[in-house]
């Protein structure tokens, strides 16, 4: 049996809007789908602590997940946002961090081992 699914998680693009990310995701989606293929979305982690993070970038970042969630376009949705955001400070909504146990501490971007754990958890095996 030949996998037919792609799974989607671009990373966030400072110069981009979410407007632009979402008419690519459109467009990947939509060429998958002509050819039969399936696709997963999946949702931007938070970023808050690297030297990647903007106010900005957040606010993209914020938007794209909410229209991966909503959208309907994808044939199914692993939320990574989720399962790696640590709460967010009442006092600072926007900086969202990945929780400590996960992030990988020389850059706050990526995951360590248990953060990359969790990932592989969050993807529901029985819907390939």
């Amino acid at each position: 049996m030949t996998a037919k699914k792609i799974v989607l998680a671009l990373p966030l693009a400072a110069v981009v809007t979410a407007e632009e990310i979402i008419a690519g995701y459109r467009q990947l989606i939509g060429e998958a789908h002509t050819r039969g293929v399936e696709v997963i979305g999946a949702t931007i982690p938070p970023f808050h602590g690297s030297a990647y993070w903007t106010e900005r970038g957040e606010d993209v970042r914020t938007a794209v997940n909410a229209w991966i969630r909503t959208s309907g376009a994808y044939d199914g949705v692993v939320d990574f946002d989720r399962v790696l955001a640590a709460p967010a400070d009442p006092e600072h909504p926007k900086e969202i961090k990945i929780k400590d146990e996960y992030a990988f501490p020389a850059d706050r971007l990526h995951m360590n081992d248990a953060g990359y754990k969790a990932m592989a958890d969050a993807v529901d095996l029985n819907s390939f």
